[in-house]
């Protein structure tokens, strides 16, 4: 047998078989931004340690636990509510209120939620001792849980404050009169359902020339006064290189596609 027969033998299963040998990154796992891996409660990535998100936190991790314990929900009743209770906050708050807290605390939160007849004790919010803990202290309690009520951290802070606000309502300490009750049957989705996260990363960061910053003659060569910036780096009245910059790509004529078709 010839070389050539030997080597065209060894060939015959490689090429017999479905392996790629360069791929060339063509297909790779996809995974969207916060898209969880195992279940709803695990997320692929957190963001980094000792980071926050881009709308702030009331009160950071490294600054007060997450532990379930009656002093460390103690040391975040002076937080302020820094979310006004207007109409929309409160309506906000009834959806996650009647989602996650009516199951034990009832829809008017007098504790005679449906878990209360499988054992759950009934544990009432409107009265007066309930009524004279600070909207720092509720929120505390629905970030951290403690005894038998567990953390609903699932409930993002700005969403939070709206679910103290809708509990000060039931209480009637606010002033505000809302309604009570799940806003539609089981299975409805839409905006009757918590939305996408409003806390994450999404705010792109500002991109700008650098140059703008070292050119002579905006940062003044000789009489060395500096121009006037903008926060995002630019002197005033002046726009970043990628809002600047054009896109032929985009912008171009699609000859091709409005071309007339022939007929069959």
């Amino acid at each position: 047998m010839s070389v050539r027969t030997r080597a065209l033998v060894l060939l015959i299963p490689l090429m017999l078989t479905a392996c790629e040998w360069f791929t060339d990154f063509k297909r790779q796992p996809s995974i969207w931004t916060w898209e969880p891996l195992k279940d709803t409660l695990t997320p692929s990535r957190g963001n980094p340690q000792m980071s926050v998100p881009t709308t702030g936190t009331a009160v950071a991790g490294f600054q007060v636990s997450y532990g379930a314990f009656p002093a460390t929900i103690d040391s975040m009743a002076s937080l302020r509510n820094p979310t006004p209770a207007s109409d929309s906050s409160l309506a906000n708050g009834r959806k996650y209120f009647q989602i996650n807290c009516s199951v034990c605390h009832g829809e008017r939160a007098m504790g005679d939620g449906p878990a209360t007849k499988f054992g759950m004790p009934g544990i009432n919010l409107t009265t007066d001792m309930t009524k004279a803990r600070t909207d720092g202290y509720i929120f505390g309690m629905i970030r951290n849980g403690r005894g038998l009520m567990p953390p609903y951290n699932r409930i993002e802070e700005l969403d939070r404050w709206d679910v103290v606000n809708y509990v000060r309502a039931l209480q009637g300490v606010n002033g505000k009169t809302v309604p009570v009750g799940a806003l539609a049957p089981p299975g409805v989705t839409g905006d009757k359902v918590p939305g996408p996260t409003r806390m994450g990363p999404t705010a792109s960061a500002p991109f700008f020339n650098p140059r703008n910053l070292l050119n002579p003659a905006q940062q003044g060569s000789s009489g060395g006064s500096s121009q006037a910036v903008s926060p995002q780096g630019l002197p005033a009245g002046t726009r970043s290189d990628t809002a600047a910059r054009k896109r032929p790509d985009s912008t171009r004529a699609r000859s091709d596609s409005a071309r007339a078709r022939p007929s069959r």
